[in-house]
């Protein structure tokens, strides 16, 4: 008789290669229409002048910090969700959903609440210019009530990925992103039977979309009666153990996301102070390579999917060898697409119309960047991807905190503010940083101590429970 470690006769590499494309490619495909529909609306606002622009950057900083929220509780809930849905345990599924739909949505309305009750008290953090500070108000306001939408399309939309439908969460983005392109036209500026509402526009824009997003999500989901179609009484009838477990392992996860978004942020104050031609470069070569990291993103989703599934089924032998195999594709498609990035370096800041020694900086961060590409795109795949869906998310979180406090932070001010590096230098010393992830998340993956079944712990308790009732 096999094991219930053995591997299936069926796995071949064929297979699992068009399963990683079949997962990867629509989350590929809407962190780009993302990016690209975010560059649209900036280039909308933008037309109504530049204080409406810094009006509207700064404003959404408070949507930057809430969806890094949702992210943490969302990938925090996928570790299970996957995890639960591979050993076919619906009930604590459904339970796993209810409780990051609390979660979220609490930190929703808080965020509302703060946008709509003291909207000048979040402008004045960022700025005093009074017409900022007016037009970001007008925004806060408006925009106030879409968190909560985004917050319930999150939920549902990380229980459909770790289910292994990213199409339905693609279709209702798309949908909604267009509606809003085209709501941010006719709102911005006044065309047709619309008024010209401006910022105000933009943010009601935003609000409709999210709303039918929403609306569409729900939809599909109970109208076709998907897996994740979770009733309120099920969502809701968790247990406290299993509370305790989840905030246990999510919350690394959720601390992990913001001390990156504060890690990030540092990282741009040691740039800044390098020169307003440095923080240029920062930005234009930044936004490139967010580009070439899309396909690293829906890898590394992909992997965390994958292989929370079959340490669900209790596939454990099958689990390392995905983590094997995705490490390598990591490696192999960072190195293609950092090779490109330094081919194309010359070329890609041309649309940003710089200066002369602007545009050269910026090629030379560029070059810089395609050569730390691929260790950059196997800690994507370790971190988020493997570890965190074997749920070992305190490892993740120290490799992840580690890395960028411990090293990437301290080397970006001494490279830059003590030693002097140019822009290029400073990015390949803070890239220290992505050798000593990479070091240490290899390691704990080939220790096989990352593999931590979750499942396990709620199964017998919760069927008990449904049994008593």
């Amino acid at each position: 008789m096999a094991s219930a470690h053995t591997l299936p006769m069926v796995e071949t590499r064929k297979d699992f290669a068009h399963r990683l494309l079949q997962l990867s490619l629509p989350i590929m495909f809407q962190n780009l229409l993302n990016s690209s529909v975010s560059f649209v609306d900036t280039m909308m606002i933008g037309q109504i002048g530049a204080d409406a622009l810094a009006a509207v950057g700064l404003a959404n900083q408070v949507f930057f910090l809430i969806t890094l929220f949702f992210f943490g509780v969302s990938s925090g809930s996928a570790i299970f969700i996957a995890q639960y849905w591979g050993a076919q345990d619906i009930p604590s599924m459904h339970r796993t959903m209810g409780i990051s739909l609390i979660v979220s949505s609490a930190g929703a309305l808080f965020c509302s609440f703060i946008s709509i009750a003291f909207p000048t008290e979040v402008m004045h953090v960022f700025t005093k210019d009074p017409q900022v500070v007016a037009r970001g108000v007008q925004y806060l306001v408006s925009v106030g009530i879409s968190y909560l939408f985004t917050a319930i399309v999150m939920t549902f939309s990380t229980a459909l990925r770790s289910i292994g439908d990213t199409k339905t969460p693609l279709i209702a983005s798309s949908i909604a992103l267009t509606i809003n392109v085209v709501l941010n036209y006719l709102l911005i500026n006044g065309i047709w039977i619309f008024p010209r509402l401006e910022v105000v526009g933009a943010a009601i824009a935003t609000v409709i979309a999210r709303f039918i997003e929403m609306v569409l999500l729900l939809s599909f989901v109970y109208g076709k009666k998907r897996p994740v179609a979770a009733s309120i009484k099920t969502m809701f009838s968790f247990s406290k153990a299993m509370l305790r477990k989840f905030f246990i392992t999510c919350t690394p996860v959720i601390l992990n996301e913001m001390f990156w978004s504060f890690g990030m942020t540092t990282y741009k104050i040691a740039y800044a102070r390098m020169g307003i031609d440095v923080i240029a470069a920062v930005n234009v070569s930044e936004s490139i390579q967010g580009l070439f990291f899309v396909a690293l993103m829906g890898i590394g989703n992909a992997t965390a999917i994958m292989i929370g599934n079959k340490i669900g089924e209790n596939n454990i032998d099958l689990a390392k060898l995905y983590a094997k195999r995705c490490i390598l594709i990591s490696f192999t498609v960072g190195a293609v697409l950092g090779l490109m990035l330094i081919g194309t370096s010359r070329w890609l800041p041309i649309p940003f119309n710089l200066n002369e020694s602007l545009h050269a900086m910026t090629m030379h961060a560029l070059i810089a960047l395609g050569a730390v590409m691929s260790p950059k795109a196997v800690n994507m795949v370790t971190i988020v991807g493997i570890l965190r869906s074997g749920g070992d998310t305190r490892y993740s979180l120290f490799a992840e905190m580690g890395g960028v406090w411990l090293i990437g932070v301290p080397l970006a001010f001494v490279g830059g503010l003590v030693l002097g590096f140019p822009l290029w230098g400073v990015y390949l010393l803070v890239a220290l940083e992505e050798v000593f992830k990479l070091i240490i998340s290899v390691t704990r993956i080939r220790s096989g101590k990352w593999i931590h079944r979750l499942t396990n712990d709620h199964i017998q308790l919760e069927s008990t429970r449904s049994l008593e009732k």
